[in-house]
Parts: structure tokens; sequence; C-alpha cells
């Protein structure tokens, strides 16, 4: 997929980033909630997810604009060591993949889309990765996580009922009722 990269490019500087074949802790998020109590995976196990979470957001063009990069690259970005995904296997379903996306701020205004979008990417063929489930949470560090989770929460039911990825799920209020969010029910996926 071709998508216009304002502010970098996927063949950047490489001297900021790690390789999609390495694991370095250092440079990835703590695992937060989501993922607690669950087969949070490292190594060469996450280097391997990565490795697909790349090709699913390339084939669905899930960039983050403001860096001009295929999201998964995000976790490779020294700058941002902090920033990107975690994954782990939930322990009574191994069948299920947990996915928690940490934003580079806790303001980062993409998150919902960015979140939507990867969930999106990771559930729209499931023949093409092992799971029967990718279920995507943004970080509770983000200011608008119960919003945001909420939102992927109805998204992942929808998703469970009718074995399809649609936008229906995201529609309406997906604050819970608050006027000063954004209704995000309208983007384009």
């Amino acid at each position: 997929m071709n998508v216009p990269r304002p502010f970098g490019s996927d063949d950047g500087d490489e001297t900021i980033f790690d390789d999609y074949d390495e694991f370095r802790p250092e440079h990835e998020p703590e695992p937060g909630p989501f993922l607690a109590g669950h087969d949070v995976l490292e190594d060469r196990e996450h280097a391997a997810i990565h490795r697909l979470a790349r090709s699913r957001f390339e084939d669905n063009g899930v960039y983050d604009m403001t860096f001009g990069y295929n999201l998964a690259r995000l976790n490779l970005d020294r700058r941002h060591d902090e920033a990107g995904f975690r994954y782990a296997r939930e322990s009574d379903d191994p069948s299920v993949l947990r996915a928690e996306f940490t934003p580079t701020t806790e303001f980062c205004p993409q998150s919902d889309t960015l979140t939507v979008a990867a969930f999106r990417a990771w559930n729209d063929d499931p023949s093409v990765h092992e799971f029967d489930l990718v279920s995507v949470r943004v970080s509770p560090m983000h200011h608008r996580d119960v919003a945001i989770n909420g939102q992927l929460e109805r998204l992942e039911a929808q998703f469970l009922e009718t074995g399809e990825v649609t936008a229906d799920a995201v529609g309406g209020d997906p604050t819970g009722g608050s006027d000063d969010a954004p209704d995000v029910g309208g983007t384009p996926f």
C-alpha cells in the first residue's frame, strides 16, 4: 500500500531504529495491565509476532502519520523507548493474542484511530496467523483509555458475534456520554 509519509519514511536513518529480528526490552514499552496474568511474548516470539504486525499493518495501511511510518516501526524507534506494542497469549485461551498499544504521549490524538485500525488489520483475515482473535487495547497511560478501550471492546464483541470486521461498532459515542471527546464514529478505516 502506498501511503504518503509527510514526516518520515520506512527508509529513514537506520541508526535510530532497531531491527525487526531483534528484541530489545530496553526499547520496548513495559507490559501493562491488559497483559498482566497472561503469557507475555519476549525474545524471538515477540520479534516473530511483531514482524507479522508489520506485514498486517502494511497490507491495511496502519501508519502513524506523525512519524510517517508503518505503526509497527514505533517499537523499533529508539527515540520512543516506551512506546509501541507488547503482546501476550491469553493464559486460558492461547488462540487469543492480546496486543497493548502504548502511545508516545498520554495525549496522542491518533490513539483511537491507530488501535481500531490495528484491530481491523489483525482480524480482517484470520487465515494469515494462528489466532482466532487478536484483542487490542490502549495503555491506561493515555488520557482517554477508558473511552478508547470501550470502543475496542464493542468492536471485538461485534467481531466475535459476526465473524466480520466492520466499522459499525465504533459508531455512536465512544466516550460513554462525555461531551468533551470527539466522536470518531465517522472515521474511515
